[in-house]
């Protein structure tokens, strides 16, 4: 019965250390993807400026030309960063919190964030859910050593856990 055991304890720390192998992969697979993704919308938030300004002001936002600029530059930026892994801790809580807003500022995507626990899937089915989750991830589990960051603290002997 111990060799049973033994064994199992055995294949299973074998397999979860396989599966530590694809920590930083996957990391980097959400900062490159959702990104680019925050590039995207930044950029075409920039290149459309009146749009998103009326947008926002039907939105009764205050300064709604300045809101979005501050967002597009925000989400152009930040994605940029978020991409490379710079600053990620501090870049994901930007746009965790810009996303946050996105969520709250939106009535339908409003009631959507209340229903997170009563009604999951509004909630995870709005417009900001992607973005919000990814920056999230980023923000608690770190870069990872496919990072700028993890490469500068390498170098400046700070080196970080992942």
């Amino acid at each position: 019965m111990q060799t049973l055991i033994g064994l199992i304890r055995k294949t299973y720390g074998g397999f979860v250390a396989a599966l530590n192998l694809l920590h930083s992969p996957l990391l980097v697979a959400i900062r490159l993807y959702w990104g680019w993704q925050f590039m995207q919308d930044g950029w075409g938030k920039l290149t459309h400026l009146d749009k998103v300004t009326e947008f926002f002001a039907s939105l009764s936002l205050p300064a709604p030309g300045m809101a979005a600029l501050m967002v597009a530059l925000i989400e152009l930026i930040g994605g940029t960063l978020f991409a490379l892994g710079v600053a990620s801790r501090l870049t994901s809580l930007v746009l965790f919190a810009n996303m946050t807003m996105a969520y709250l500022s939106v009535p339908d995507d409003r009631t959507n964030f209340f229903h997170i626990l009563s009604k999951p899937d509004d909630f995870y089915g709005a417009t900001p859910y992607t973005y919000w989750f990814a920056a999230l991830l980023i923000l608690i589990l770190g870069p990872g050593v496919f990072a700028v960051d993890w490469i500068i603290a390498r170098r400046f002997g700070t080196h970080p856990k992942s």
